[in-house]
């Protein structure tokens, strides 16, 4: 066999080993299970391998019936879904981080540039729903604010606010914000639609007329504030 013929066989050789070994990485890539993957994800990253590996927050869950767990579960996902940064607004990359380490243990995530707190240079009302839920908590301590920060987020988009916190339906929001937040909750009386009722609050408070007529009941967009979330 002469020098150039063995080069050339040598070649194709490990050329076929390569594609072998590239065909079985991508494999594994496919079938990979996400908490065993040992990676930091993005909104862009996620997005570009969403077909082969979908981000399922709720799936890294300590507790996935948690109440204030599916909140975050849901929000984070769909800011991931939209490629929205920060996931959720107002938290420091160390206090996210301590609520995925909290509630979602082994989700790498990075939250993304935030103003930490609440900064009211955006022009919209995440300070102000943001400082409403901050006032009507049960509960102090840092989880309950990231709650609030996590719903004020969610609540600038537009949907229904279940929507856009991810959750499966409206009676879960509802229960979350009962157990978390009754003394707000409890001021619905009429079974306001939740973002619809948070921005009332707001405008109640500025003292600034919202309603059209002295009476829900007689308001003819009385199917605006109160008709099915479905």
């Amino acid at each position: 066999m002469g020098r150039v013929t063995f080069i050339l066989m040598e070649s194709a050789r490990m050329q076929a080993i390569h594609g072998l070994v590239h065909g079985l990485l991508a494999l594994v890539f496919d079938f990979m299970i996400p908490g065993e993957a040992n990676m930091q994800i993005t909104p862009t990253a996620m997005t570009a391998t969403r077909s082969v590996w979908p981000i399922t927050p709720i799936g890294f869950a300590r507790d996935p019936t948690h109440l204030p767990t599916q909140a975050f579960a849901g929000v984070i996902n769909e800011a991931l879904l939209l490629q929205r940064q920060p996931l959720i607004r107002g938290l420091p990359e160390d206090r996210f981080q301590w609520l995925l380490n909290l509630y979602f243990p082994g989700l790498l995530l990075t939250n993304g540039e935030t103003s930490p707190g609440l900064d009211d240079t955006h022009g919209d009302e995440f300070s102000d729903l943001a400082r409403l839920l901050l006032v009507f908590r049960a509960e102090a301590g840092e989880p309950s604010m990231w709650l609030c920060y996590a719903i004020a987020s969610a609540a600038m988009g537009e949907n229904h606010l279940w929507q856009d916190m991810g959750l499966p339906n409206r009676r879960i929001l509802s229960d979350l914000l009962q157990r978390y937040f009754p003394t707000l909750a409890a001021k619905n009386t009429r079974d306001m639609k939740w973002k619809k009722f948070f921005y009332r609050q707001l405008c109640e408070q500025a003292l600034l007329p919202i309603c059209k007529a002295p009476h829900c009941a007689d308001c003819y967009d009385y199917s605006v504030c109160f008709w099915s979330e479905s």
